[in-house]
């Protein structure tokens, strides 16, 4: 650093402690990663038969196929399918053992993916005409979805938007709300036994014909 002016030093210092702050942090992610690829469990295991076959570490071919799957949601044919898949396969999954475990945490965590699910589900419907001239939307969509599953509630996307952004719109509203879905469901119910009147006279008709 003897041939930088005196005056850039400090940044070249703090370009520096950047870069080294940033690879520690991808080498500790690394860490994690590969250390929940050596958890018990069928993906796992299918895993390691992999790589005692190929010699190729899993934790190289698990980032190899994020990153397969990443180009193929920018460019490859049937992204769509692909995108929905990721975002409805593993939630599911997770809930069905959410479903089966005494503890309620997991269940609200799911829970809270598939309100968030729902709602962004019903904005894409009615904005697809928008949607559709976004450069790589599966490819982004499926960043989101995957977002919203993170593992760790502080950075979990459907836990920020739920609690930032769904839950105090239907507190504001849920008076209203309740109040029309308890009008539709009394329409409901007259109409259900208006049908049964009408079913029991044909009856009756039939019978006297």
């Amino acid at each position: 650093m003897e041939n930088i002016p005196h005056i850039l030093r400090p940044l070249q210092a703090f370009r520096y402690t950047n870069r080294k702050m940033a690879s520690a942090q991808v080498e500790a992610w690394k860490a994690k990663l590969d250390k929940a690829l050596h958890e018990k469990n069928a993906v796992n295991d299918l895993l390691a038969k992999v790589e005692t076959k190929t010699g190729v570490k899993r934790l190289y071919i698990v980032i190899g196929l994020v990153a397969f799957v990443a180009l193929y949601l920018m460019i490859g044919y049937g992204a769509q399918f692909l995108c929905n898949f990721i975002g409805f396969l593993y939630p599911a999954y997770a809930s069905i053992k959410a479903i089966e475990t005494k503890e309620k945490d997991d269940d609200t965590k799911w829970l809270t993916y598939w309100v968030t699910y729902s709602v962004f589900s019903l904005a894409e419907f009615f904005s697809d005409i928008f949607l559709f001239w976004i450069p790589f939307y599966w490819f982004l969509k499926c960043l989101f979805l995957v977002w919203c599953m993170v593992p760790v509630d502080a950075f979990n996307g459907s836990i920020i938007i739920y609690y930032r952004f769904i839950r105090p719109f239907v507190l504001r509203h849920q008076d209203s709300v309740d109040k029309t879905l308890g009008k539709a469901k009394d329409l409901a119910g007259d109409a259900l036994k208006e049908g049964e009147k009408l079913a029991r006279e044909a009856v009756v008709e039939g019978k006297l014909d």
